[in-house]
This record gives structure tokens, sequence and C-alpha cells, in this order.
């Protein structure tokens, strides 16, 4: 399905060679490929030429282990050249990736997966000992690996290796969810003794070719993939941390796909025939953590007040143009198990006043943390200050280091900009918000909360299983850390020649960002 395009005037030549552009010009340079025919529109799937495509990137420690992705261009990357068991699909339900089957015991404490004949990139068959090392890799307590909280059921010492082609998992309890686990963000499969990824080694469809931390990454097709040889001859990663940087490229020239552009920027540049914008809605989560354990926001009245004094769809209509819906301090909207009979918070800033009077919190200063690491995020804070202001708080956005922004807002100040992925909401669950999760960036710890969560990934009974859900997002809307104020389209523009950029494909879907079906007209 090709792309609609949103086209307006265009910019004149003084406009796009101003000095807003911020790629790096070392990383532009030998950007080579097949340029094809411009104009020519993106037609039927052909093969051949090289893509650049330009994302924000994660500075000069940028790494290429596909078990540390985090950043979106990581997870591009990752699912590039490696593969997993499997995939989120487009509504977020499970898809099969490396494992062509899985199956339960009646007790839901053992799983059998099945491999489908793949390899990896030096010919060596994808084997079941190969997925054992990679869960093994993720699983290790000395490493702080994302998709590690996913995997924490598997008892990896009692599960085993069939044969090649089969693997039994071993669980540490019941768990009806075990096809989230194989779809973890980060949960990719590296053959068997890989710890090094300087020139890594996977079975996705691109293989590598060379890397400049913080600058680029050149992929080549691999001729031998499972799912079909990549249309593409080559595909190059560049680093544009600007948002202007971003699209002035695409305008330019130099890259054919510019990700993650603001609605801004879309409405500019509708009717430009140098680009077209491709939405995809309800991606992302926009909000702000509050950490519970810590003051100011351990006090419940507090964060109550914070909710309420939320004017959601002011921040839906600036910060994301209206390109997006309001949220209800809740992930997942739309998805399975989501609470949608949990009444729509409006603002309500007498009882938001009354609250923080009743928390002693008048007068209240407070920190807002946040980085150019993603769209609106500054605007976003701006705008949250302003509203704070009306009932008399004064929240003061400060701006941090975008290369570790992410990693510095798990444990550092008490209030942050957030955004997230698709994701199923148990995997939302088991990875931010279980007492033991590895990127619980509001500190919420609550036994109670953790054997509600029990309970649902334990059962056979689809009734017990939501309404386990339920009660576990009713507490997070009550006394929860999450301000969750809206769920983004996301927008990512091309150039007119690229065919096969999918449009039904939310952020961290197994479509979304994926270059192997894209091609240039």
């Amino acid at each position: 399905m090709n792309p609609p395009s949103l086209r307006a005037a265009g910019l004149s030549r003084r406009a796009l060679l101003g000095g807003a552009v911020a790629l790096s010009t070392a990383a532009l340079a030998g950007c080579g490929g097949d340029p094809g025919t411009p104009g020519t529109g993106p037609g039927s799937p052909r093969r051949g030429g090289r893509l650049r495509a330009v994302f924000a990137g994660g500075g000069a420690n940028e790494t290429l282990d596909p078990h540390l992705a985090n950043l979106f261009n990581e997870a591009s990357r990752a699912k590039a050249v490696f593969d997993k068991l499997a995939d989120y699909g487009s509504d977020v339900s499970i898809v099969p990736r490396l494992a062509s089957t899985w199956e339960p015991n009646t007790d839901l404490t053992r799983w059998r997966v099945t491999l489908r004949e793949a390899t990896f990139h030096d010919g060596r068959p994808v084997r079941a000992a190969d997925v054992l090392h990679s869960y093994a890799r993720i699983t290790d307590p000395k490493r702080a690996f994302r998709a590690r909280a996913s995997l924490a059921l598997l008892d990896l010492r009692a599960s085993r290796a069939v044969d090649d082609r089969r693997i039994e998992f071993a669980l540490t309890r019941p768990y009806a969810e075990f096809p989230n686990l194989l779809a973890g963000f980060g949960a990719y499969v590296v053959p068997e003794g890989t710890d090094t990824f300087d020139r890594p080694v996977g079975s996705g469809p691109f293989r590598f070719e060379s890397f400049q931390p913080g600058r680029s990454l050149l992929l080549k097709r691999y001729e031998d993939h499972w799912d079909g040889a990549p249309y593409l001859d080559e595909l190059e990663y560049l680093i544009g941390n600007e948002e202007s940087a971003r699209i002035n490229a695409l305008l330019g020239g130099q890259v054919e796909y510019a990700h993650d552009i603001t609605p801004t920027s879309a409405r500019t540049y509708a009717g430009d025939d140098r680009v077209d914008v491709v939405a995809m809605p309800n991606s992302t989560m926009q909000g702000f953590t509050m950490k519970v354990d810590r003051p100011p926001f351990d006090d419940r009245d507090l964060r109550e007040a914070m909710f309420l004094l939320t004017d959601r769809q002011q921040l839906v209509d600036t910060v994301l143009s209206g390109a997006g819906q309001v949220g209800n301090d809740l992930y997942g909207k739309g998805y399975q198990h989501y609470a949608d009979d949990i009444a729509q918070r409006t603002p309500d800033l007498d009882r938001a006043r009354f609250l923080i009077r009743r928390a002693g919190a008048e007068g209240l200063r407070v920190a807002l943390d946040t980085a150019a690491v993603a769209s609106g995020f500054v605007e976003a804070a701006s705008t949250f200050a302003e509203q704070a202001r009306q009932v008399g708080l004064t929240v003061v956005p400060t701006t941090g280091n975008k290369d570790t922004y992410w990693r510095d807002i798990l444990t550092n100040g008490s209030l942050a900009s957030y955004r997230s992925g698709a994701m199923p909401i148990e995997t939302h669950i088991s990875q931010r918000l279980l007492t033991n999760s590895t990127t619980n960036a509001t500190r919420w710890t609550r036994p109670d909360f953790d054997a509600l969560y029990v309970r649902a990934v334990s059962s056979t009974d689809e009734g017990a299983r939501r309404q386990a859900y339920g009660d576990m997002q009713r507490m997070l809307h009550a006394e929860g850390g999450f301000l969750i104020w809206g769920f983004a389209d996301f927008l990512v523009a091309t150039a007119p020649r690229v065919g096969g950029v999918a449009v039904n494909a939310p952020a961290n879907t197994l479509d979304w960002a994926r270059f192997d079906k894209v091609w240039l007209g």
C-alpha cells in the first residue's frame, strides 16, 4: 500500500539551506546507492537502490547490541539485523516470526516452541541453542536489559532444547500470556556464544556492513532471509536529533525517509512534491511520570491534583496539533483488556486546589525533567507548566541530556516527560509497574498490585483475567504515577518514490520502521 500524500507550498532554496539542519555532514558524505529516477512515484515493488533513513540518535555511545535497544532508531536497526520469535501485529496481537508454533501444557507452566527454518548471516542455522543463549543473556541479573522483566518468568535451568528446532520452556508459574514474552521489546535471537556486537551477525533481512556510532549504520540485503530478501540493496541509518534536521534532510534529497516528524511539519509541507507523509494512528502514549516513592508525589492527594489540573484536550490540540486523542491516565487505549468503563477525567481546578491545600503543597515548586528526545516533549512540558500555574503550582521544565535521558529518569527526579510505543497492556505492566520491573519510572511498588498481575496471567479463564486487568487499571487510575494525557498519531515523511511504507503500524509493532518490505521507485 502506498503512503498517502499531504501536499502544500514548497520551500525556497534559501529556506532549505538555512541553518536548521543539524544532520551530521560527515554522516551524509559518502551516502550513495542508486538514486533512481526522482518524481516517478513508488509504482510496483522493485529491487535495488540504497534507502537512507534519518532518526534521532543516542550519541557516540550507541551500540548495536539488540538487547540494549531502547530508542526508536535502535529498535528499527535491531529488527533490520535480527529476528525475534514473535512480534506485535498492527493491533498489538502476537504474530509468529522465528517461531512457527507455540503450545502450552495443561497448567500453562511449560510451553513448547517450534522454530521455522532460518539462517544467520554467516550461514549457520538458527537453533534452539541460540534462543536459549539469547534468553539467558537477556535475563542475566548483572545486566539491565529492558526485556529482562518480560522474560523473568522463564526457568531457563529447567528449560531445554528438545532438538535443534524445538524448545521446551519451563516457567516459574502459570503464564497464559506467554506469546507476549516472545514478542517482548528487545527479545532478539543472537547466535550462541555472542556477547559482542562490533560486527553483529543476526538472522534479520539485512546484514551488517559498517557502523559509525552516533553518525551512521550501513546494512546490505540478506538474500537468504526466511521471509524473503528485501527489495532494497542497501539500507543506511543516519542521525538527525532535531526534527528540523530530519525534515530538511528529506527536502534536500539527502535522505528518503525521515522518522518522527511533527504535525506542524506535516501541514507545512503538505502539497510539496518532495514529501509524502505517512500517519500511523494511536501509535504513542504521551504523558508524564510522577515518582510515587518520594516527595512530593508520595502524597496521593497531590497526584490526584495533578491529574485534575491537566487539560488533556489543550495538550492534544497544541502539542499534537490535533493529531491524536486524549488519554485517561491509563496505557493501551483500544487494546485488549483496556478499562474503557472508567470515566474520562476532565479538568476540575477547584478540586485540584482543594487537594493541593490538603496535601500542604500550596506554593510548591517542582522540576519537570524533559529533553528533546521526542517530538513535542519540550512543548508539552511548557504547556503543562502553564496549566499548573492556574492552581498555584510552579512546574519548572528542566532540559536534561538527551543522550542519557531515558536512563536518568528511571532513578532521578520526581516528575518527567514520558512516552511509549505500542505493546500489550500486560507487557506494559510487567516492564514498568511491578516491584521487580526494570523500567519502572514511577517507582510504583504495590504487593497487592503484583498479586493481581499474577492472578491475571495465571488464569485460563478469560473472564477472570479481564476482571484482574480491570482491577489493576482502577488502582492505577486512582493513585498511580502515570499522568497519560494523550495518544499521538505517529508521522513519518518519505520521498515520493518510496513505496511499501505501512500505514497502519503503530510504533513498536512489526511493520513500523520496517524496511525489508520497502522499495524505491
